[in-house]
């Protein structure tokens, strides 16, 4: 969080040059620009008038100015020349030791600090030393000191309060409640961290401190994000961004900041997207306690989204800097993400194991990190039984099974307590309070394992996941909400494994619905019920697949039966998936002419060979819902042989296609059909042309945000025909290019509507990707799960003439009644472009059709939709994970455009 250390106070002497130093102290919030060449004019003639105190002064003002504009350095050197200035009085060397402090600490020595306002108190008068608290409690808190933090704070306002009123009396009251509002935040206290820091921002408005207001202002995006409003924060985040430019050092640690509350909210690729652009601007500006918290955080966000090596390098680095800045509390978690990125790069061993044991006990000594040592404790456990270590493994999961009202066995009956067994039983007690339940029932249902329990063990999980949702909200620290989100994935995923071991189709299936409905809440819709989707089915069929260790499974669902099938190795199908998506790609760019084109054929059959064989007999010719795990959500399931001119809908999870199922509806009367053309397209204009001409009545709005996102609560359906920006790890940073900036995937958070069909004509625009790899959240995703029925958008990329031709067929058969995944297929079928996926309610209707029109789309027993209340669903999805082979950087986002125009996707979304 953001902590001013603006400090200024009023001159006791009133000499010209003394006056025009001052003038330059308060200046520097202002113009720091200016006030760094007012102070070195002023600092000259102090040198030449051989006059000590203006000298000192100078020296504080370009001080001040320096580290407004991001130099610590340079604000250091000049506040040791302030101090070590010959002549100068007690009280100015003093107030440049006040100025210090917060620069000691942002340079990484929160204690050193301490030390320089201990010199600086005995020479400040009264005021001067309430100003003082304000910048000793940063120091504080970043010792993690907050109770005195906040006592120094309480302190420091009670006189500020109270004090004449000038102008710099109110800058320090107002960063003073700042201060104090960071370190509630700190705490964890959110409602007294939004009234100090709402209360600064209206003082410094009051008073016109603009610089007070902007710092006050870049900490809404962190609150709103703690107070579950993200499309709120990313506004904010916006606000905050051109507010701050200018100020890297102040931009950077906001970004820290806001990525620390993404982190909370589940959303680590997002985290992991601010803090890529925050640490070098933190290393640059030398903010090196801020750099070491946000490296940190950065080392974790890249264990929860899976780079075991890049968390490995970052965590040691972070944990270098921690110690060279005496924050020794902070060392054990910088540990851990060590150990569990060695621990996945590594595999598990005896030397490891004690090592992640003894990082679990100095995390229990910490109280704020009780949580996280009982979670690394399980860690230790199945690194113990992974070993074939059942002593160690037992003995691990016993200290996490414990009960509270176990502690009395551990006293002798009729021996009276000691002071000391007081208090052991007391941090006891403590300890085993602050055991995640997630984590206990994954304990317990690991010991049930052990002892062959397998329905105590299942009973176990059952009711941790149960409890999941209150006790996410019971973790204040950004990391342990995070880890808690990852723990309740685990204690889901622990159960599928006990499900396919156990061999019963509608156990695997049940167990695979509850670990997506964990490992994707957005998507969650309740579990859905076997019976429930045959019924629904009619003459279709669902594949759901399941990865269980290094295989894939798919649980295939008709009207006729539940099957489970073990369809092989992930690693052979991840393989043969990038070898289709390499050749589609090449094909559409013209890379490599009539030879890559020729590629697409084998590489297509050879993944429908490992993926869809096994099921032939079972699948026919069936209208298809596939729910995928793992690489699969990047397929482009039109490519495949077998389901080219199929009806194929992707979907989240076989509830999720139940819950979208139930929203589709065909409008009474003539649907709204809305479409919009982005900039920087050749056939754009004409495809939206295209596409209105087979809706009369439909119309276009502007390609602006206002526009489309008012367009979203009152269409039916809308097209969008525009470029677009993919982040393979930061699915709500992914949007569409506009003629005002782009549409973001978090602008749609905060509608109250969408439409029911949304038509994405871009290239990769369904791509996603979740770390967890549960249900993906991307562009599509997130239309999905505000409430979009379905949603049309694109896999690979596509040629601008070619998105013309199928758009348009689409449409024209969408006119005619036919429902999106039959118009799609056949679309597709006829123009030869396969790059497009139909997710959601693909095989339900949104329009009546012309008169006399047949539905010829509505094929193998897919129903029409009614508007009664009891109607069965037919179709109904989520959107695709991007996992392949060879990462993105994250600073460098993919480009949904379509090939032949201005822009276009030139690297390979992973």
């Amino acid at each position: 969080m953001i902590a001013t250390s603006d400090d200024r106070s009023a001159p006791d002497t009133i000499g010209p040059l003394v006056v025009a130093a001052e003038t330059a102290v308060l200046r520097s919030v202002v113009d720091p620009q200016q006030a760094l060449h007012a102070g070195r004019t002023v600092l000259a003639a102090a040198r030449a008038a051989d006059c000590a105190e203006a000298a000192v002064v100078a020296h504080r003002a370009m001080a001040l100015a320096a580290r407004e504009l991001g130099d610590l350095e340079a604000a250091e050197d000049h506040l040791r020349l302030a101090i070590g200035t010959p002549g100068a009085t007690r009280q100015r060397l003093a107030q440049a030791r006040l100025s210090l402090v917060t620069v000691r600490t942002e340079r990484g020595h929160p204690l050193q600090a301490l030390r320089v306002a201990a010199l600086a108190w005995a020479y400040l008068s009264p005021l001067d030393r309430a100003k003082l608290d304000t910048q000793r409690a940063v120091a504080l808190a970043h010792l993690g000191r907050y109770q005195e933090a906040i006592a120094s704070c309480d302190r420091a306002l009670q006189a500020l309060v109270a004090a004449p009123g000038t102008i710099d009396d109110r800058r320090f009251l107002a960063g003073g409640l700042l201060n104090r509002g960071l370190v509630h935040a700190y705490r964890s206290d959110w409602d007294a961290a939004t009234r100090d820091i709402t209360a600064c921002l209206e003082i410094s408005r009051h008073a016109r401190l603009d610089h007070l207001a902007r710092l006050a202002a870049a900490n809404l995006p962190f609150l709103a994000v703690r107070q579950g409003d993200i499309t709120g924060a990313f506004a904010h985040y916006r606000a905050a961004e051109n507010t701050l430019f200018g100020f890297p050092e102040r931009l950077a640690t906001m970004r820290a900041d806001f990525a620390g509350a993404l982190l909370a909210a589940h959303l680590p690729g997002e985290a992991r997207a601010l803090l890529s652009l925050a640490v070098p601007d933190l290393e640059s500006s030398a903010a090196l306690v801020a750099l070491a918290e946000a490296r940190l955080k950065l080392a974790q966000v890249e264990l929860l989204t899976g780079d075991a090596r890049r968390a490995l390098a970052v965590a040691e680095q972070a944990a270098v800097e921690l110690a060279e800045q005496d924050r020794l509390s902070w060392l054990p978690l910088a540990t851990e993400v060590v150990l569990r990125a060695r621990l996945t790069l590594e595999g598990s061993s005896p030397d490891l194991l004690d090592q992640l044991i003894a990082c679990a006990d100095d995390l229990e000594n910490g109280p704020a990190f009780l949580a996280g040592a009982a979670a690394l404790r399980l860690v230790a456990a199945e690194a113990a039984l992974a070993l074939d270590d059942h002593p160690t493994a037992s003995a691990q999961l016993a200290r996490l099974t414990v009960h509270a009202q176990r502690v009395e066995r551990w006293v002798p009956a009729g021996t009276r307590l000691t002071s000391l067994a007081s208090e052991l039983q007391a941090k006891h007690l403590e300890q085993v309070s602050q055991i995640p339940v997630l984590v206990r029932q994954h304990a317990l249902a690991l010991e049930a394992a052990l002892r062959e329990d397998v329905a105590q063990a299942f009973r176990a999980v059952h009711d941790g996941l149960a409890d999941m949702g209150g006790s996410m909200d019971s973790f204040e620290d950004p990391s342990l909400r995070a880890h808690a989100a990852r723990a309740g994935e685990r204690l889901a995923a622990f159960g599928l494994t006990m499900a396919v071991r156990d061999g019963c189709p509608r156990e695997v299936f049940d167990w695979a619905e509850r670990w997506r409905a964990v490992a994707a809440p957005a998507h969650a819709c309740g579990l859905a019920d076997p019976d429930a989707v045959r019924a629904g089915l009619g003459g279709a069929a669902l594949v759901e697949f399941v990865v269980e260790g290094s295989s894939l499974l798919a649980v295939l669902i008709t009207g006729e039966r539940l099957t489970l099938r073990r369809l092989g190795d992930v690693r052979s199908i991840r393989e043969a998936l990038v070898r289709l998506r390499y050749a589609l790609r090449r094909a559409a760019l013209g890379d490599g002419g009539a030879a890559a084109a020729a590629r697409v054929e084998p590489a297509a059959a050879e993944l429908e060979r490992l993926l869809l064989r096994p099921l032939h007999t079972e699948l026919a010719d069936r209208p298809l819902v596939l729910v995928p795990a793992g690489p699969l959500h990047t397929v482009p399931w039109g490519a495949l042989p077998s389901l080219r001119d199929r009806p194929v809908s992707v979907a989240a999870s076989a509830s999720a296609w139940l819950a979208a199922g139930r929203r589709a509806t065909v409008p009474a009367e003539r649907p709204v059909m809305i479409a919009a053309a982005g900039p920087g397209l050749a056939h754009a204009r004409a495809e939206v042309a295209q596409v209105l001409a087979c809706h009369p009545g439909g119309r276009e709005v502007p390609a602006r945000s206002g526009a489309v996102l008012a367009a979203l609560t009152s269409a039916d359906v809308l097209h969008l025909a525009a470029h677009g920006v993919f982040h393979a790890r930061s699915p709500l940073l992914s949007g569409i290019t506009l003629s005002d900036g782009q549409l973001m995937a978090y602008d749609l958070l905060g509608l109250s509507r969408t439409a029911g069909l949304v038509v994405l004509s871009a290239c990769d625009s369904g791509m996603a990707h979740t770390p967890t790899d549960g249900a993906p959240l991307g562009l599509a995703g997130t239309f999905l799960a505000r409430g979009t029925s379905c949603v049309v958008a694109g896999m690979v990329p596509v040629r601008d003439e070619e998105a013309l031709a199928v758009m348009s067929a689409f449409h024209r058969l969408l006119a005619e009644g036919q429902a999106p995944a039959s118009a799609l297929a056949s679309a597709s079928a006829k123009t030869g472009v396969l790059g497009f996926v139909c997710f959601g309610a693909g095989n339900r209707r949104f329009t009546r059709g012309r008169a006399g029109a047949q539905r010829a789309g509505d094929r193998a027993g897919a129903q029409p939709v009614t508007t009664d209340a009891g109607a069965q669903p037919m179709a109904i999805g989520a959107q695709p994970v991007a996992a392949e082979a060879q990462p993105v950087a994250e600073a460098q986002p993919v480009a949904i455009g379509r090939v032949g125009s201005a822009t276009h996707s030139d690297h390979e979304p992973t």
